[in-house]
């Protein structure tokens, strides 16, 4: 089972969701500030990361841009109910996902699986290289690249972008996008699609000119654009 990092101020909390996730089989180490967590990662090595917006001294939105500097690993945000300007932020700052408390067990259990399954096999039947102008997608690697630089995705980036450039052109909904990607099935979770994008626009394509490769087709959701020169 994946080792997981929580952060997490509230000790009931950490107490009862480390304790959920040991009974799971989950190798846990806890932390109750942001500081003592990022501490905590070199050593550690967390497959995932939960991670309390409302942290004292540095809090979660900090903490989240801190990991991002240096490392991919998926950070799922444990949010208090009403916090959605927070979650907007969080989900920019690079969490790829968000959990509103209080939340059983089997909840932040099945959102970690989801969150992990999108490292596991995102490409699906698609094995091959592609060049799309100058991004290159390894499907069966997991890699991209923008003029042969690499470029690092988290989780749901990358599965985002495997999905949509898999059927170049055709429009998905933000509904389809977090049913496949993000495995959810919540209409209010739609703002979970728009921060990827956001994200993920800004990694790989010219900020200074309109999107090339993900298109927001207006109404109706997004799309990966028609771009010269592909090759497998």
């Amino acid at each position: 089972m994946p080792r997981v990092l929580l952060i997490e101020d509230d000790p009931s909390i950490r107490e009862g969701v480390g304790l959920g996730l040991r009974r799971r089989g989950h190798e846990v180490s806890t932390a109750e500030t942001g500081e003592a967590g990022l501490a905590l990662l070199g050593g550690f090595r967390p497959e995932l990361v939960l991670l309390d917006l409302m942290l004292p001294g540095m809090n979660g939105v900090q903490v989240c841009h801190r990991i991002r500097e240096t490392s991919e690993v998926p950070i799922i945000m444990l949010t208090a109910r009403g916090d959605d300007f927070d979650i907007v932020i969080g989900l920019e700052a690079g969490a790829d996902d968000y959990i509103v408390k209080p939340a059983r067990t089997e909840v932040i259990e099945a959102r970690i699986r989801a969150v992990l399954r999108r490292l596991a096999d995102p490409s699906g039947v698609r094995p091959e290289v592609e060049h799309h102008g100058e991004l290159t997608i390894d499907r069966a690697g997991l890699t991209v690249a923008r003029s042969g630089d690499r470029i690092a995705l988290a989780p749901s980036e990358i599965k985002l972008l495997l999905h949509l450039s898999a059927s170049p052109e055709q429009v998905f909904s933000r509904q389809q996008l977090l049913e496949y990607v993000w495995e959810h099935s919540y209409h209010a979770d739609a703002r979970l699609v728009d921060a990827c994008v956001r994200r993920l626009r800004h990694k790989i394509e010219d900020p200074d000119a309109a999107p090339r490769y993900i298109q927001t087709v207006r109404g109706f959701g997004y799309r990966f654009g028609p771009v010269q020169g592909v090759r497998r």
